[in-house]
């Protein structure tokens, strides 16, 4: 499993319990992504596809926010991620992402975007 763990910078205590998994099979921007969460507070978990999230969301109970591409590749893509989380953690908030348009109902937000865009839209969905 390549899903990568790192803490948050020393913060106020209710920052560090944010905690977002990031689904990207895009490596460079997974690991933009992910970093550009951290520095802003978020305990930052990555997965490389929804098989890889599934796994890691099993494993941690402390994930509040998943936040996708819809295209990857696997068995399993955003949209179908989305529906999988959505009706076993339903507690868990879902920010789905890609080049084309939005298809569900799911909270989205279009590449390309700014990472200070994203980070808004993150803390918006975890209040």
């Amino acid at each position: 499993m390549g899903g990568e763990y790192q803490p948050a910078p020393a913060g106020p205590a209710e920052a560090a319990q944010r905690v977002v998994l990031v689904v990207e099979d895009e490596v460079v921007l997974r690991m933009a992504v992910s970093a550009h969460l951290r520095d802003a507070g978020f305990l930052v978990i990555e997965a490389v596809d929804a098989q890889e999230a599934v796994e890691l969301l099993h494993a941690n109970h402390r994930i509040q926010l998943v936040f996708s591409d819809i295209t990857m590749p696997g068995a399993m893509d955003g949209d179908q991620l989305a529906g999988w989380i959505s009706a076993r953690y339903p507690e868990i908030r879902i920010l789905l992402t890609s080049g084309v348009t939005q298809r569900g109902q799911q909270p989205f937000i279009a590449k390309p975007y700014s990472f200070l865009e994203l980070q808004r839209r993150v803390e918006q969905m975890l209040g």
